[in-house]
């Protein structure tokens, strides 16, 4: 209860002067005298804000259980000292530059510590405001890793949506975003979370869950998503998975949603608040064919579906009924509601502007708002308004009523399409008993520890002879096999009726070594792909499937969630495939055995997340027709190993 709901609080800093810290932080501590002791610090003595002050935490009678740091960074090794030796449990770190040995203090003491550099922390149920700014009381917890885009997104849930509890973690030297998550799952007036985070520390994925399972949808909102942002890539899997593809991945697994901008996190907060639409059908009801129109694409490129009703036209053009009758409205948003043909109702237009434009029908107006909201309330259909109108007392009552109101349409349909991907947490599954093999260099070893999957017959070759005296099936295909990535290299020849010439060609070429000799997977109807599993640095172990072969980081189809998964998520990843229309028989051909593949793509899975000296994991192709699955060449990479890019060999 330290940073939600302490006894005491101090501010060290404290100032009569408006343009610094100490004035605000002081300020909202005050605004909570009512519930706790409040003490103001500042080494000249005197008074602040009216209020007396002390200079020094040692002239208190009793140690005060939150102590906030609003002085510069020299000053703080002798302020936490002083904090430590008198009993204080909990710090804010507001200054920034906070040496690492004072931090290192205050953890050896037992003591917490939020930030530093951070812009305090609100809560709203405790009257606690340790925070620069304004907060409006509502239903949205915030928990930001910048202070400043957590003051933005506060800002814009002013209206209508409000906040009940802010936490800038800013550094994460010890308090973590992971634990501020925790804390919103048990604070009652918290019933939608927005997060703000640039990196991503152990527990974050499970806090994210732990909300959702309370109910409490998680919208999260990230940076990272350029080029520059990537990790360098030591495998066609590295180089196909981007730092956005995993958190995707991951807010699938918590059951979230990621967004891209402070306005969307708030817009989407705004509908969920009264909670998620059931599918994806909206009914679209406007005043004017135009805005009706434009509401319907907008809906179709967000994902929704725009469905022909049996009542009428969707969309659905009051054209001047709602003039002549404010009722005309209430009616029409109840035969959608109640028609049992949509699962969210969108009404665009100018309703919401009549009283602002014309006051006598104020209150008819806020009456027909009201109504609206009742329906919302009975129906369990989810209503969203766009009005031409940004602030009336009509769309005062809507928001009020938890009808969520949106100056344009765009932001109205962009919102209920995040909504609309916001479902229950994928089921994770126990790894199940994997390879023991130990893990060995080279594409035959590979196949050894890979026991689980099919590969076509091979026979390791050292000499022409060898390859000459071979019992297997041609055609062939000849393989270095130290080599990683073969087709760069020239390791790799197919479709081979002399194996003992070829042999003498690559061996001329690349050295002695040990070959792999492989009969060639013949068959016509069969299907590249990808499976790939590696080690995200802040997600941990992830499976990606694509469109495989040696074009796969071109085409870019890929599918991504955290591993490991059930053969029932592998077969979802694939049905997300552009490609996907491929494995269920396109243009007449056959389709494949995709519950063999979805078994492969699990094991993978598994075996990654139960092999910690493992980093990755890639078959490619994976080669998969109506007969089951082969896959022709594999990749390992252990965990700390790298790969040479010109020789395509591992060096330590």
């Amino acid at each position: 209860m330290i940073f939600s709901d302490p006894a005491s609080v101090a501010v060290v800093g404290a100032s009569d002067d408006p343009a610094k810290w100490g004035h605000w932080l002081a300020r909202g501590a005050l605004s909570g005298i009512a519930r706790r002791a409040v003490h103001l610090v500042n080494r000249s003595g005197g008074s602040v804000l009216s209020h007396p002050t002390v200079r020094s935490l040692s002239e208190l009678a009793e140690a005060p259980e939150l102590v906030v740091l609003a002085v510069p960074a020299a000053h703080v090794p002798a302020v936490v000292d002083e904090a430590l030796a008198v009993g204080v449990r909990g710090f804010v770190g507001i200054t920034s530059g906070i040496d690492e040995r004072v931090i290192g203090r205050i953890r050896e003491a037992g003591a917490r510590l939020l930030g530093p550099n951070c812009l305090g922390v609100f809560d709203a149920a405790t009257s606690l405001h340790l925070a620069w700014g304004q907060f409006q009381p509502g239903s949205l917890g915030v928990v930001s890793q910048s202070g400043q885009i957590g003051l933005e997104i506060a800002g814009l849930a002013a209206s209508g949506l409000g906040v009940s509890r802010f936490v800038s973690v800013g550094n994460q030297a010890d308090v973590t975003a992971a634990e501020a998550l925790l804390d919103l799952v048990s604070h009652d007036m918290t019933t939608v979370v927005g997060v703000y985070l640039e990196s991503f520390g152990p527990g974050i994925v499970a806090a994210m869950s732990a909300l959702r399972a309370a109910g409490k949808p998680v919208v999260l909102l990230t940076v990272g998503s350029s080029s520059a942002a990537q990790e360098a890539a030591l495998s066609h899997t590295g180089a196909l998975t981007s730092s956005m593809d995993v958190v995707d991945a991951a807010c699938r697994r918590a059951g979230a949603v990621r967004v891209l901008t402070p306005a969307a996190l708030v817009d989407l907060a705004s509908v969920l608040k009264s909670g998620a639409p059931r599918g994806r059908r909206v009914g679209i009801i406007s005043d004017s064919g135009g805005q009706g129109a434009i509401a319907a694409d907008l809906a179709v490129a967000a994902g929704l579906s725009v469905p022909a009703l049996s009542s009428g036209r969707n969309p659905l053009d009051l054209a001047g009924a709602g003039e002549q009758d404010m009722e005309n409205y209430t009616r029409a948003v109840s035969a959608l509601a109640r028609g049992g043909e949509v699962d969210t109702v969108v009404l665009s237009g100018y309703f919401g502007s009549y009283g602002a434009d014309t006051p006598s029908l104020e209150s008819r107006e806020v009456s027909v708002a009201a109504a609206i909201c009742s329906l919302a309330r009975e129906t369990g259909v989810l209503i969203s308004v766009h009005s031409m109108c940004a602030d009336s007392a009509a769309v005062r009552a809507l928001r009020a009523g938890g009808v969520p109101v949106q100056h344009t349409i765009e932001r109205a349909v962009a919102a209920l399409g995040h909504a609309t991907r916001l479902g229950t947490s994928i089921q994770s599954v126990e790894p199940q008993a994997t390879s023991a093999v130990r893990y060995q260099p080279g594409y035959l070893a590979a196949r050894e520890l890979l026991h689980f999957v099919k590969f076509p017959e091979a026979h390791p070759v050292t000499c022409a002879a060898e390859a000459r005296a071979t019992t297997l099936r041609g055609p062939y295909a000849l393989k270095a096999d130290w080599l990683a990535h073969k087709s760069e290299h020239g390791g790799v020849r197919i479709n081979l009726t002399d194996p003992a010439a070829a042999f003498e060609e690559m061996e001329s070429r690349l050295g002695p070594g040990t070959y792999v000799l492989e009969e060639m997977d013949t068959r016509s109807d069969a299907i590249e792909l990808i499976i790939g599993a590696k080690r995200d640095h802040s997600f941990g172990p992830v499976i990606l499937v694509g469109a495989g072969g040696v074009h796969a980081e071109l085409f870019k189809d890929t599918a991504i969630e955290l591993a490991p998964v059930t053969p029932a998520t592998a077969r979802e990843m694939l049905a997300r495939l552009v490609s996907a229309p491929l494995l269920s028989g396109w243009r007449g051909a056959p389709a494949v055995d995709v519950a063999a593949l979805a078994q492969v793509i699990a094991q993978i899975s598994e075996t990654l997340v139960a092999r910690p000296d493992l980093a990755e994991i890639e078959l490619n192709p994976v080669r998969v027709g109506p007969d089951g699955v082969l896959a022709v060449d594999a990749l390992i990479i252990p965990s700390g190993d790298r790969l040479n890019d010109t020789s395509g060999q591992r060096v330590a």
